[in-house]
């Protein structure tokens, strides 16, 4: 008699709703979020040559855009400001009238409760040296002169009507310093979304296209060493235990590990943004016709969502809110 195996994992696999039933994990729409570009002085949206299908966008777009987002069902907008000038203390980050200032007043009037709208709170948009700190006398990068522009680029962003702002400097002590400054002008319902294991990657080259960039040099000095992981964890709980309401792993795919990690250990939401880098890889790679583009953006969506990310920045957050609202299976 031919001995058979009992157990057949492939059971299972058979058809999409055998798969779709036993899937562990699942990507929905409202666990997206989009990087959004205003840039200060264009009067039509400017595509980002190095991340198609991509653009920088003028003031004037970003109803539009926003309410495109909402339509979609994603759960927010995150947004980043390109201004025209910029100095060595980055004033334009905490002026009312700054471009970003204003776009978060724009993004919350068009979403109207519908999805968040998120902002990015650090100095390196805005600066003409290009850093997230402003400098010391010796060309460092100062932390504790930093922190007080991040409290009041915090209020003035909570006073423009943000939800959640995006601590991304990597400042020690940024998250304690904002919450204070939130509490105290009485926006102690704004969340903090703490961009705590933020690694010195090469996979941020295409976003600095996107902000025009004036870095000259590396942030290594206070984003994280690419090779360090259990300092990832620690970043993380420092943030939690000065008053984070979200933490972020950043970027997303080089640092899954780290991810893992983080989500074992948080007692908050842990997020992951999935970079300009990660992004034009898949896109070119599939303009060349290397791989399978869609099957490769869900694949990446999802091997982030499985190593433990509650929420995903995405370039291609509507997109795929439309595949999953068709019902479309990809991987």
């Amino acid at each position: 008699m031919t001995a058979f195996p009992t157990r057949r994992l492939r059971r299972l696999r058979g058809t999409s709703a055998l798969r779709r039933l036993s899937a562990e994990h699942h990507l929905v729409p409202s666990q997206l979020v989009l990087p959004v570009f205003v840039k200060e002085g264009i009067a039509a949206s400017q595509p980002i040559g190095s991340m198609p299908g991509v653009s920088q966008h003028p003031l004037e777009k970003i109803a539009e855009v926003v309410d495109e987002a909402a339509a979609a069902g994603i759960g927010g907008v995150m947004l980043f400001g390109v201004p025209a000038s910029r100095n060595a203390v980055g004033s334009g980050a905490t002026d009312p009238d700054g471009i970003l200032n204003r776009a978060i007043a724009v993004a919350k009037d068009a979403a109207a409760g519908r999805l968040t709208v998120q902002a990015d709170l650090c100095l390196d948009e805005f600066t003409d040296h290009g850093h997230c700190g402003v400098l010391a006398a010796d060309g460092t990068v100062d932390n504790d002169a930093t922190l007080p522009i991040y409290a009041a680029m915090g209020v003035a962003q909570a006073r423009a009507g943000a939800d959640i702002l995006g601590l991304s400097g990597m400042m020690d002590g940024q998250v304690a310093a904002v919450r204070a400054a939130l509490d105290e002008a009485g926006f102690a319902h704004v969340a903090i979304l703490a961009y705590s294991a933020k690694y010195a990657s090469a996979f941020y080259g295409p976003f600095r296209d996107a902000v025009e960039s004036t870095l000259d040099g590396d942030r290594r000095t206070y984003q994280m060493d690419p090779a360090n992981a259990r300092e990832g964890i620690e970043e993380a709980l420092f943030d939690i235990a000065e008053g984070a309401d979200v933490v972020m792993v950043k970027p997303a795919m080089p640092y899954l590990d780290v991810l893992a990690r983080v989500s074992d250990r948080s007692s908050v939401p842990v997020w992951a943004y999935q970079v300009s880098g990660e992004y034009a890889m898949i896109e070119h790679a599939a303009s060349a016709g290397l791989i399978d583009r869609e099957r490769a953006i869900d694949e990446s969506l999802l091997g982030i969502r499985r190593a433990g990310a509650d929420v995903i920045l995405t370039y291609w957050a509507i997109e795929v809110a439309g595949w999953l609202r068709a019902g479309k299976e990809l991987s």
